[in-house]
């Protein structure tokens, strides 16, 4: 999908907040609002825009724990990774899994926990007992230096 300078400054204030008003949005990409709507639709309906969500303080939470987990699997196999793809997608703990190269594991998560003792009952309760799980790597982040969620956009530099 070939994007304009207002389509990449209209994902970049949606970016930043999804919540803006089409009149404002508008206002602040310098369209009037039909067009303006126009165009976030045509965003969504390409699939370029996936969905609206709110970003919540997992601090205040309580879950005060972030790790990054190394999965390693038994076989590898297709039906073997469907079967823990689909059962990792059950634990709300897991924030992010992906199928990774060139370490020990297969898989990396990302999860948050309350603390030490709710890790543990993740990683004993559950993670090791899913089918193929040989090996469990973890390591726990000290300071998030940097959280964001904005992607880049190609063109970004034209304002």
């Amino acid at each position: 999908m070939e994007l304009d300078r207002a389509d990449r400054h209209i994902l970049r204030l949606l970016q930043d907040n999804a919540r803006i008003t089409n009149l404002e949005l508008a206002e602040r990409v310098g369209l009037s609002p039909t067009p303006c709507l126009r165009r976030v639709k045509r965003l969504e309906a390409s699939g370029l825009i996936r969905r609206h969500v709110s970003l919540l303080d997992a601090e205040k939470l309580g879950l005060r724990l972030t790790a990054y987990i190394g999965i390693a699997m038994d076989r590898h196999t297709p039906d073997r990774f469907a079967s823990f793809e689909q059962a990792v997608r059950q634990l709300p703990e897991v924030l992010e899994c992906a199928i990774v190269t060139g370490q020990e594991a297969d898989f990396l998560l990302k999860a948050v926990v309350r603390d030490m003792r709710h890790y543990e009952e993740f990683l004993l309760g559950q993670l090791t007992r899913l089918a193929g799980v040989t090996g469990v790597h973890t390591s726990f982040v000290l300071r998030q230096l940097v959280d964001k969620t904005a992607l880049p956009l190609p063109g970004a530099d034209d304002g």
